[in-house]
């Protein structure tokens, strides 16, 4: 069983084990059990490497203390303004780095992704505190009207 595979199967695990919120014998065997017979991705397109797995890992470590702070920010100051921004997606991500990218923009109270656009986009909300520039706000919307647009042509 290689490496990566093994994160697959330890990603599966960690999700059972949030849902059940159960960590007793059966439900331990039963998530093992879950986790092994799913089927796991084959396909080149979803070649994902080492690296790949252990930078996420390092970004969830960092992500903790910067929910903490961006939690206590929203409770001492009104958050009024909003921002929807488009990120790009990295190339090969599997199925499981998708979830983990989107689980680590979700993770910090100041930010949710509204939509995956397939391999290339997340489409991620922003609440500020300050209004940023009307420039900056009007070509942030521009720029996210052309790809909208650009996707819908496809």
């Amino acid at each position: 069983m290689g490496t990566i595979t093994f994160f697959n199967i330890v990603l599966r695990l960690a999700l059972w084990f949030l849902l059940t919120a159960d960590l007793s014998l059966e439900n331990i065997v039963m998530g093992v059990a879950i986790a092994l017979l799913l089927p796991l991705p084959r396909s080149d397109k979803f070649s994902s490497t080492l690296k790949d797995w252990l930078g996420v890992f390092w970004k969830i470590i960092i992500a903790i203390p910067q929910a903490y702070i961006e939690a206590i920010q929203i409770m001492l100051l009104p958050h009024n303004h909003e921002k929807m921004v488009m990120e790009k997606v990295k190339p090969r991500r599997t199925p499981g780095l998708v979830f983990l990218d989107i689980f680590l923009i979700t993770f910090t109270p100041k930010t949710i992704v509204t939509r995956y656009l397939e391999g290339e986009y997340y489409e991620v909300h922003h609440v500020r505190w300050r209004k940023e520039p009307a420039e900056s706000q009007s070509e942030g919307r521009k720029s996210l009207g052309k790809e909208l647009a650009a996707r819908k042509k496809n």
